[in-house]
């Protein structure tokens, strides 16, 4: 019999062990069903003004081309929503029929009249039929239901009309815009993102429609995978239909870090068999943002688990909530460190002073002393290869243990040693040894053994397609034998271009990480880029868990046709300010749409609110209203100076 978690996990994920999609309801959406047995859909959004025709219409079909499936445009006001029909127009003139979806916040109106233009509507419970003022209110039950009957009155239309008319709806949940009244009975959780959704949903069931999608999405990587599992787990539990699930992480910026934010959240929910469209949202053209959707969604096309998991009877996890696994430290890994990162050097004939440096380690001639970045590594792993010169006196080094024998008497070397090596008794380390394991390596010898060693750190390995489950499930064993040993992530990986390695990595390791699993990361990339890109990636999926913070975090958003500045430019211009400000977030929205409520955990907000004008905010008050563009980035770093988290950027010398 299965215990009460598995069944509660089971809840949401067909499998724990091997890749299983969900089965949802098919949702006509024009000519491109979603859901269903239909294949995994790719979207993304415009960010040319709604106004512009053609400069839509051309936008649309570089999205298009580049594999876009459906395309999103926002209709803040009656006139975008009416001008819907001349963009559809134009694009049905030159050949096009992709399915457009009209994104709707604050307005009505403008929902109830594109839904009879596009083929699809996007709505935002949080802003549909409410208004945010960060009101904490008391309501009886009484007074709660008279604003659930409120919210049928206003929606109801919206929902005749989609019906009417055939159009589609997605219910869109977002963790920064969660209504007051919401917020103030569910707080900022997931269950409140899940509620104010189910809210929407009850009425729509009501009046017998079901061309629904949904979605729950954040900023925060793990509380939107957290949401999306509880609302699978409640549509299940109170009997809904299955719908299908457009998955997202919001405002994941630009560049490597928002393709890693991306893939730890999306990644880790398509591992459990969830999400029937994607969409990436990065700071940059929609069609950038393309690619890397397809990227996360072509793992899944063919998913087999070639090698069988055993099954998982007792499941020791909450995956709807974040609690890190209780470790032992060895060293300093486990128990409240940080997770650690191991740099693989294994195959370098000569490992020398300069080759620290792609790793954070800057060694100075002239001052003879090694300066060390935020994103240095913590080990390498030098396998057989000698290193002949003194290292920074932060770094480990791990040797393949026949090689450790002839380097144990050096500080800070470690071995590296296979399990069956482990089990016979060979020489060991007095403080830290590495004991390789993959799961079929995992024997109750091998845990009786850990667990009485103060000085054991598992490296865990998997050569399995679907490596996610089946290191997972190495973790459940050591949790159901209260083994407390320390874990690193391993993951190896060959022959793949850079934004694949931060896309697969960040999948595999980050969706581990996001149930609270692993006390480090270790990366093999052979032929995958640079030392210093797989270095830097192995930070970025940390930082992107939240479990490791070693750089600013920007909580960006992707732009579109109600941004009021160049969003590209405006956060490389902040970034090359504050780059160097460790564990500062800072919220960079086009307009108050996205912000202050999409950048709800962010320390510091960069706002547009209105033509050449900039809203600041600190936290989620206020600070300074119409700040002239020219003027708002200098104003920003002010703001952070008066906060106190500023920090000179330090010199090269010091």
């Amino acid at each position: 019999m299965l215990n009460t978690q598995v069944e509660q996990l089971k809840s949401y994920c067909n499998s724990l062990v091997s890749y299983s999609r969900r089965k949802t309801r098919e949702v006509s959406i024009g000519d491109v069903p979603l859901g269903g047995d239909n294949p995994i859909r790719v979207q993304s959004m415009t960010t040319v003004d709604t106004m512009d025709t053609i400069g839509s219409v051309e936008q649309v079909i570089r999205m298009v081309d580049a594999g876009c499936e459906y395309v999103r445009i926002t209709a803040p006001s009656l006139k975008e929503a009416q001008n819907l029909e001349e963009i559809k127009k134009e694009l049905r003139l030159r050949g096009y029929t992709v399915p457009l979806i009209a994104d709707i916040h604050f307005t009505p109106n403008a929902a109830e009249l594109a839904a009879r233009i596009v083929e699809k509507v996007r709505i935002n419970p949080g802003n549909y039929a409410d208004k945010k003022r960060f009101e904490e209110i008391e309501y009886t039950d009484a007074a709660y239901q008279a604003e659930l009957n409120r919210i049928r009155e206003k929606f109801t239309p919206l929902v005749k009309i989609c019906k009417e008319y055939g159009t589609a709806m997605r219910i869109g949940t977002n963790h920064g815009s969660l209504s007051d009244r919401i917020m103030s009975r569910y707080g900022d959780t997931p269950l409140g993102m899940v509620e104010s959704a189910l809210e929407f949903l009850r009425v729509c069931e009501d009046l017998n429609y079901y061309n629904i999608v949904l979605s729950m999405k954040s900023s925060n990587p793990q509380v939107m995978v957290q949401a999306y599992r509880l609302l699978v787990q409640k549509l299940n539990e109170e009997k809904f239909q299955p719908y299908p699930l457009h998955l997202g992480v919001t405002e994941a910026g630009d560049g490597e870090d928002g393709r890693i934010k991306s893939s730890v959240g999306i990644g880790t929910l398509l591992e459990d068999g969830l999400g029937d469209t994607v969409r990436v949202s990065l700071t940059e053209e929609p069609e950038a943002e393309v690619p890397v959707a397809q990227e996360l969604v072509n793992r899944y096309t063919t998913r087999k688990t070639a090698i069988t998991i055993p099954e998982i009877t007792e499941y020791p996890i909450n995956p709807f909530e974040y609690k890190r696994r209780a470790t032992h430290e060895v060293g300093n890994i486990g128990g409240h460190q940080v997770p650690r990162v191991i740099a693989d050097f294994s195959l370098k004939q000569k490992i020398t002073p300069a080759s620290l440096f792609s790793l954070g380690y800057h060694y100075s001639v002239p001052l003879d002393k090694w300066n060390i970045a935020d994103i240095a590594c913590d080990y390498i792993f030098a396998n057989e290869t000698v290193i002949d010169f003194e290292i920074p006196g932060t770094l480990g080094i791990i040797y393949a243990h026949q090689t450790w024998l002839t380097q144990k008497k050096k500080a800070r070397t470690y071995p590296f040693v296979k399990a069956d090596q482990y089990l016979k008794g060979v020489q060991l380390s007095e403080h830290t040894n590495f004991v390789y394991s993959c799961l079929n390596d995992l024997n109750a010898n091998l845990i009786q053994r850990l667990k009485g060693d103060a000085t054991a750190v598992l490296l865990i390995d998997t050569y399995n397609d679907h490596g996610l489950a089946e290191q997972r499930r190495l973790f459940v064993d050591l949790l159901l034998n209260d083994c407390k040993t320390p874990v690193i992530i391993g993951r190896a990986y060959s022959d793949l271009k850079p934004d694949q390695l931060q896309i697969y990595a960040a999948t595999d390791v980050g969706g581990l990480l996001i149930d609270g699993l692993g006390d480090g990361v270790f990366l093999a990339a052979e032929n995958c880029g640079p030392d210093k890109l797989v270095n830097e990636t192995a930070f970025n999926i940390l930082q992107a868990t939240r479990t490791r913070i070693s750089k600013t975090e920007y909580i960006s958003c992707p732009s579109c046709g109600r941004t009021l500045f160049d969003l590209q430019e405006t956060t490389a211009k902040i970034r090359s300010r504050t780059s160097h400000l460790k564990g500062v977030k800072i919220g960079i929205m086009g307009c108050i749409v996205n912000g202050p409520g999409e950048m709800a955990d962010a320390d510091y907000g960069y706002v547009g609110s209105g033509p050449g004008r900039i809203t600041l905010y600190k936290g989620k008050e206020v600070v300074k209203k119409n700040v002239p563009t020219a003027q708002a980035v200098d104003e920003l770093i002010n703001l952070i100076r008066d906060g106190g988290d500023w920090i000179e950027v330090p010199s090269a010398t010091s």
